[in-house]
């Protein structure tokens, strides 16, 4: 893993662009304005071809070489090299500790994918700049947070790919987060099952007893503050949701379907385990409503205050 140079007090919060047809231009520039160029003491950046960010071009602090254009709803692969650079150009700032995070606007992957783009997404890309063997994704809110075990994958995928190791080293790496990142000092995990009602004594499926508990079993006598398998049908609602810090479920749908319920305006997407803060809005390009004006920020804006409360938790503030 590359060890970042540590970023002054001041250091700046860069926001990418995104994929210029989408709304991340906009909803990038919006939470720009929200803000007045600034949250707490730290700047606000944007990165990106300045000729894309809504019509207000001079508030793009890090321009990219390749240059992009803007047809709203019309996603164009010649835009690729300039929705890679940006990302490039944030993280690079961000390992140099020129920055002390970055929020990264939505892409699409499928774009990409036919100028070569060698990953599943935002996440693997980010680990592979940082040359991290494993990033995490949790969507977090004040309301709750979750993080998928497994993500873009088939669903009848799930089963196998759900191991008693990355249980644990997939848990590591989020209560490490919750101490360093959201100043939890004896963070709660809850581990959620694989099949209803946990398996039912391995009458609804042999997952849950033999690779889940077994990870339980291994994160507790490390001493961590962990329970599981719990049935995943009474694990968000209010009093379940007070127990613990964060819930790990085992597929996509598990984790993002409560959160998207409870916090669909203000839940963020915030990648566990890289060597620098990253946050993103819990939402696509949306397509269809770019350049309508109808694009909400709130998502956005929640993950520019988000990137903000991890950085000064890091810094000891």
């Amino acid at each position: 893993m590359s060890k970042p140079a540590k970023p002054g007090p001041d250091a700046p919060i860069l926001i990418t662009m995104g994929e210029p047809a989408g709304i991340g231009p906009e909803i990038a520039a919006a939470a720009w304005r929200h803000f007045g160029g600034r949250i707490g003491g730290r700047e606000l950046r944007l990165v990106g071809d300045p000729a894309i960010f809504d019509a207000v071009p001079l508030l793009c602090s890090i321009a990219t070489g390749a240059k992009a254009r803007r047809d709203p709803g019309h996603p164009d692969a010649s835009n690729n090299a300039a929705t890679i650079e940006a990302i490039a150009l944030a993280v690079r700032a961000a390992l140099a500790g020129e920055a002390c995070a970055v929020v990264t606007a939505p892409i699409n992957k499928a774009v990409l994918m036919r100028s070569g783009f060698a990953f599943p997404g935002h996440t693997e890309f980010l680990a592979h700049l940082c040359n991290t063997p494993r990033a995490v994704m949790m969507l977090a809110s004040d309301t709750l947070r979750v993080v998928p075990l497994t993500v873009h994958i088939p669903l009848k995928d799930v089963p196998g790919a759900v191991t008693t190791d990355a249980i644990v080293e997939t848990a590591a790496i989020t209560l490490a987060a919750l101490r360093s990142d959201f100043a939890i000092a004896k963070p709660r995990l809850a581990i959620a099952g694989l099949n209803p009602h946990a398996g039912e004594e391995r009458e609804l499926g042999d997952e849950d007893a033999s690779v889940i508990a077994p990870a339980v079993a291994r994160l507790q006598a490390q001493g961590h503050d962990v329970r599981g398998p719990l049935s995943a049908d009474t694990l968000f609602h209010e009093a379940a949701r007070a127990s613990y810090d964060a819930a790990l479920c085992m597929y996509h749908d598990q984790a993002l379907i409560p959160i998207k319920t409870l916090s669909f305006w203000d839940g963020v997407n915030v990648t566990l385990g890289l060597p620098i803060v990253r946050t993103s809005p819990d939402h696509g390009t949306a397509f269809d409503i770019a350049g309508t004006g109808n694009a909400d920020p709130r998502s956005m804006i929640a993950a520019v205050e988000m990137a903000a409360r991890i950085a000064d938790a890091r810094a000891g503030r």
